[in-house]
């Protein structure tokens, strides 16, 4: 096992006018199953095939156990990858493509046999071994490609949006055993996803990217409860968190109709920054519906456009009037209730649990415990 520390590293691609990755600053420990997030083109694919010496580092230095590889080949760093199309060899069986790794290092052959058996044991592929790809699913592909990279017993394992290519139950399975199994070998691994949903059900920590800069960094719960800045809790949740631009008033803001009061902490910091307005994010489940015979009650009054019902629960896709325009507004409901297309309905907002954001820099801005 080992520690990695990305230390400013930055990475430019001659056709782009920023750089892929700029002085990325990241300390991932001993053991750490770390997981890097962020939408399409934000460097995260671009920042673990740096570590894998797969891309160069034009600035900044990359160490794992304190020892800077900046400059190493891949096959000096001790890292193992999985990758998103499995890389398997057709004409090689599930044995031979586990073990091929060590037979190319020249490793005796009752020693990579008794890797191999090891490690189809973890990954039930036991009944497998003489099989070629072409005749497995695709996760115990996946699995087989997991298993060439536990047979070296590197000191890292990096994975490159592994789960991509499978369906949706087969991902949900094998993110399981994913997460299992590096508990299970304590291996510091370094995985790449953009799905949110991943991220914070596999991870101990998440390290949030956007346009080739690191955004914050924290476990799951930190960075879906607490996001530094309003693209972090736009992109962390799904389905996304609800952000509105409003203008202050002295007391807070107005949602449509609806008196929003702040913390005075937020207040006297947009007033400092010479803010008019302030971004008010609410997540789906931070609405309350209002009963029908509770109308007198204060609310968001909403018409729907469509019902996402998943079982479990419902999300309403509706319409409001906030200001002088018609705004999106996703509102989490239980599952199975009769809601329908055009139904005008009214919902309240839980005043202790939305989050608040500069207009300005899209920081997270301070709260405390007294609404103004």
């Amino acid at each position: 096992m080992a520690s990695v520390t990305f230390d400013k590293a930055t990475r430019r691609f001659a056709k782009m006018d920023r750089p892929a990755v700029r002085e990325l600053d990241l300390e991932i420990t001993d053991g750490e199953f770390m997981v890097l997030v962020g939408p399409s083109g934000c460097g995260k694919s671009t920042s673990l095939r740096m570590l894998a010496g797969l891309e160069e580092v034009d600035s900044g230095a990359i160490l794992i156990d304190d020892q800077d590889v900046t400059g190493l080949p891949p096959k000096s760093r001790d890292i193992a990858m999985v990758f998103q199309n499995y890389a398997l060899y057709p004409h090689m069986t599930v044995t031979d493509n586990m073990g091929f790794a060590l037979k190319i290092a020249k490793m005796r052959r009752s020693d990579i046999g008794r890797r191999v058996e090891e490690a189809a044991a973890i990954l039930d592929l036991g009944d497998y071994l003489a099989r070629k790809p072409k005749s497995l699913s695709g996760g115990q592909r996946q699995r087989v490609a997991m298993g060439r990279a536990i047979v070296r017993e590197p000191r890292v394992f990096l994975m490159d949006e592994p789960l991509s290519n499978l369906d949706a139950k087969l991902r949900v399975q094998t993110r399981t055993q994913i997460a299992a199994l590096q508990r299970r070998l304590r291996t510091t691994t370094v995985y790449v996803t953009h799905d949110q949903v991943e991220a914070l059900t596999m991870g101990d920590r998440v390290a949030v990217l956007k346009e080739g800069v690191l955004q914050q960094v924290g476990s799951p719960n930190e960075v879906f409860m607490r996001p530094a800045n309003a693209f972090v809790g736009g992109f962390i949740g799904s389905p996304a968190m609800n952000q509105f631009r409003l203008p202050l008033t002295a007391q807070g803001t107005e949602l449509g109709a609806l008196p929003v009061r702040l913390p005075r902490a937020t207040l006297l910091a947009a007033h400092e920054e010479g803010a008019a307005e302030i971004v008010l994010g609410v997540r789906p489940e931070q609405f309350d519906i209002v009963a029908a015979q509770d109308r007198e009650t204060p609310g968001l009054d909403v018409v729907i456009d469509a019902v996402e019902d998943t079982g479990a629960v419902a999300y309403l896709h509706t319409t409001a009037k906030i200001g002088q325009e018609l705004t999106e507004v996703v509102v989490r409901a239980a599952g199975r209730q009769v809601h329908s297309k055009g139904e005008h309905l009214r919902v309240a907002l839980r005043q202790d649990a939305f989050h608040l954001f500069s207009a300005k820099t899209g920081l997270r801005l301070p709260t405390d415990a007294t609404p103004s």
